[in-house]
């Protein structure tokens, strides 16, 4: 079952790419896209993907992986499924 993420569920603010909001944004591997870290539009679909990847629910580890994202998420790590795979990673060795 797939999780939806609201941005009020979020610790952190995100600006809103509105020009780039209907791209097409991660819905799982293969995608060698670039991932914008600080758009909202693009930062709710990885974790919603992460989150349904986890089989967890919960507001606790939604932050964590937050966390992840903003303090831990190297910048040489650029498209999304890098970033998808960096985030699951690091998730399931903290949980």
């Amino acid at each position: 079952m797939k999780l939806t993420i609201k941005a009020s569920d979020l610790y952190y603010k995100y600006h809103k790419d509105t020009a780039n909001r209907h791209n097409p944004k991660f819905s799982g591997k293969p995608d060698p896209s670039p991932f914008d870290r600080d758009d909202i539009y693009e930062v709710l679909p990885m974790l919603e993907e992460v989150m349904t990847v986890l089989g967890r629910d919960d507001q606790r580890t939604l932050h964590q992986v937050e966390e992840i994202l903003v303090r831990n998420l190297p910048g040489f790590i650029t498209s999304r499924e890098e970033v998808f795979d960096f985030l699951l990673g690091t998730a399931r060795d903290i949980l």
